[in-house]
């Protein structure tokens, strides 16, 4: 009897699960497209560019809104079986309700899985598509799509830094580069240059219209050019802005790069830190979810599934908010990322602990 209950509870959360993200994730994309479709004609973008991105899209939408998705689909239907008396019925037969709640929570497991193998394996790539399409091709005529990707400064070692407005990851270019170099406090040289290319083949730089200024004791050696290639020893990442490269490294690429911004001092490695944590913090919270759903939609209401969708909608933008809003506040203070990041499941934690209770009563 047992058996049968939890494979029916089983299948309808993932069914269920699987239904709300084809259903929303078309949804997103038509609205995505009634908004840049006159920028991707005007462009004249490739049809195979416009499909691969929004597969990239998909990757993205469903990684980014997770939680609301996960939350209604079981509040859908855990409301239709209180509405139906099946749990009513299934409680009366002797069933405790934390056994009820077994395949639910094999459900979050699964789904949990799922999360944490697209955070590490998926979102990364999909991620760079995504927004080397929007910096390719919709980037022109609108500014905020390349926020984001301007006003890059950086220490790449003990005594030198670098500076950059802007950078395209296609062409592999950067623009309105400087960087100086010091001995403790004193600057030794500052190099000006309107652009700067990397060479993939042989690993070089090539600056173009630069200004070197070497600070002498007595009088300063100035030397110009058009044109020069060069060798520096920070790598093309470093060109690249913060939140950028963090979304598109693999999980093993961006445990090496947080190491190597932590020998150097970075004072961005709080960011690098925040996207490392939510590819563990998002996929943890399907647990969470998953209990107070169940808890809050357990029981008939008036109003019905509309009561219950109502406070599921308002729980999950929540959800989602706190996420933002201490993810930003890690980036931007002094806050400890791994708490920052953690703290929307640690009051959800609570929060479904206290309404699990009172479900069971």
């Amino acid at each position: 009897m047992l058996k049968i209950i939890d494979k029916y509870i089983l299948k309808r959360y993932l069914v269920t699960f699987t239904v709300m993200l084809l259903m929303f994730i078309p949804i997103g994309i038509v609205i995505d497209v009634s908004e840049k479709i006159n920028k991707i004609l005007a462009n004249k973008v490739p049809f195979i560019d416009v499909a691969k991105y929004y597969l990239d899209f998909t990757i993205y939408f469903a990684n980014l809104l997770f939680p609301i998705f996960l939350f209604l689909s079981v509040i859908w239907f855990t409301s239709k079986l209180a509405n139906n008396t099946e749990i009513i019925a299934i409680l009366s037969s002797g069933i405790s309700f934390s056994r009820f709640l077994r395949p639910f929570i094999i459900g979050a497991t699964i789904v949990s899985l799922f999360a944490l193998i697209m955070n590490i394996f998926l979102m990364p790539s999909a991620a760079a598509g995504f927004k080397s399409f929007r910096y390719k091709y919709l980037s022109n005529n609108n500014g905020a799509n390349v926020k984001d990707r301007s006003d890059v400064f950086r220490q790449t070692s003990k005594d030198e830094y670098i500076y950059v407005s802007s950078f395209n990851d296609v062409s592999k270019m950067a623009f309105y580069f400087s960087m100086e170099k010091f001995k403790g406090d004193k600057l030794q040289y500052k190099l000006n240059a309107n652009k700067i290319k990397f060479n993939q083949k042989d690993s070089t730089y090539t600056i173009y219209n630069y200004t070197k200024r070497k600070v002498g004791e007595f009088n300063d050696v100035i030397e110009t050019g058009e044109k020069k290639d060069t060798v520096f020893n920070f790598d093309l990442d470093d060109l690249t802005p913060v939140v950028y490269i963090a979304e598109t490294l693999p999980l093993n690429e961006l445990n090496k790069f947080i190491e190597k911004e932590k020998s150097r001092g970075s004072s961005n490695i709080n960011t690098y830190l925040v996207v490392l944590y939510k590819k563990y913090s998002i996929p943890a919270s399907a647990f969470i979810l998953t209990i107070i759903a169940v808890s809050v939609s357990s029981m008939k209401r008036r109003g019905g599934m509309g009561m219950n969708l109502a406070i599921g909608i308002i729980l999950a933008f929540a959800f989602v908010f706190l996420d933002k809003v201490f993810g930003v506040l890690a980036e931007a203070s002094t806050a400890p990322p791994l708490l920052a990041v953690w703290t929307p499941n640690i009051l959800f934690g609570i929060a479904a602990i206290f309404l699990l209770r009172n479900a069971k009563r």
